[in-house]
């Protein structure tokens, strides 16, 4: 494992016959973004490129829309070849049965963005302090002298807007780097609303049903306040995982709470858990203690058992 500049990374992936890369388990448009856009890049430069996600949900289809979707492979065609590269993956565990790929290549390198990754490649690039991975991965494609055009942009603005929601919390750099994807071609005003304001009819009856259940704790977080919601899997089944992810960004919202948790209950007793804070509460070691991971205002966790012994632990621990 070493920590490496974007150079680094370029010079790994430069003259190279053949590449795979690896998006994390339930793919958000981050790591599917990167993917593509990565993958892009290179198979213009005539490297043979499969790009492929753990196959446990299916890749909703604003996704599956993206540029670039052509070079994704289904997990059981997966050749894994002998450079693999990892994106937006905060462990090995987040490529789930797609592990063993990462691990068996000749030659590993993680790009990612997430605090609580400590690496676990034989190259590293992993800068906390970007808001994507796609501005990473842009910086690779820009030391490996890649022309960005507007395909290649459309996949990095999908990471960037999704990530920043859409720019709320973003940093300076990541507005000079949207103009720079909007100069390329990116069509930014209908992805926007493709991947952030599009939802279909049925996510209202959900939303509706799971923000009634909501719950406030006023005296959570040092007096911070906590507020939660529970899906539960008869509510979540039908639903995409981007759909059951979005009402994080609602819950979010309360004035009252500095600290925001959705339970999803993926299967029966098993849950998901997204946690977002807004400013004064660190989520990683909280997020850590439960055995996952990610950044200081948006982390998550998986966890086991009925949605009472779920919601208790994570208030036990705050």
């Amino acid at each position: 494992m070493t920590a490496s500049t974007s150079t680094a990374v370029a010079t790994e992936l430069t003259d190279v016959p053949a590449v795979t890369i690896l998006c994390h388990v339930r793919p958000d448009a981050d790591t599917i973004g990167s993917g593509l856009a990565l993958g892009l890049a290179l198979d213009r430069l005539g490297v043979d490129v499969e790009v492929a996600f753990p196959d446990t949900v299916a890749l909703p289809a604003t996704l599956a829309g993206l540029p670039g979707a052509k070079l994704l492979v289904v997990e059981g065609d997966v050749v894994g070849h002998p450079v693999v590269v990892s994106v937006d993956a905060a462990s090995l565990s987040r490529l789930d049965s797609l592990a063993t790929i990462f691990t068996a290549a000749q030659r590993s390198v993680t790009i990612d963005h997430h605090a609580s990754n400590d690496g676990f490649g034989d190259l590293d690039l992993i800068d906390p302090t970007a808001d994507c991975t796609a501005v990473l991965v842009l910086s690779v494609l820009d030391a490996m002298g890649v022309v960005v055009d507007a395909e290649i942009a459309t996949c990095l603005y999908a990471g960037l807007v999704t990530d920043t929601g859409s720019f709320r919390w973003a940093r300076p750099e990541s507005f000079r780097v949207a103009a720079r994807l909007i100069d390329a071609g990116v069509d930014a005003r209908a992805w926007s609303r493709m991947l952030l304001d599009t939802h279909p009819f049925r996510w209202f009856s959900m939303v509706s049903s799971v923000l009634g259940g909501a719950q406030l704790v006023p005296a959570a977080c040092g007096g911070d306040g906590l507020v939660y919601a529970v899906i539960p899997h008869d509510v979540l089944s039908g639903m995409s995982w981007e759909e059951s992810e979005s009402v994080v960004d609602i819950v979010r919202t309360a004035d009252e709470a500095e600290v925001a948790a959705v339970f999803k209950e993926t299967g029966p007793a098993s849950w998901t858990v997204s946690l977002r804070s807004k400013r004064s509460v660190d989520l990683v070691p909280i997020a850590a203690a439960h055995g996952g991971g990610g950044h200081r205002h948006a982390s998550g966790y998986s966890d086991i058992g009925t949605a009472d012994e779920v919601v208790t632990r994570l208030l036990g621990s705050l």
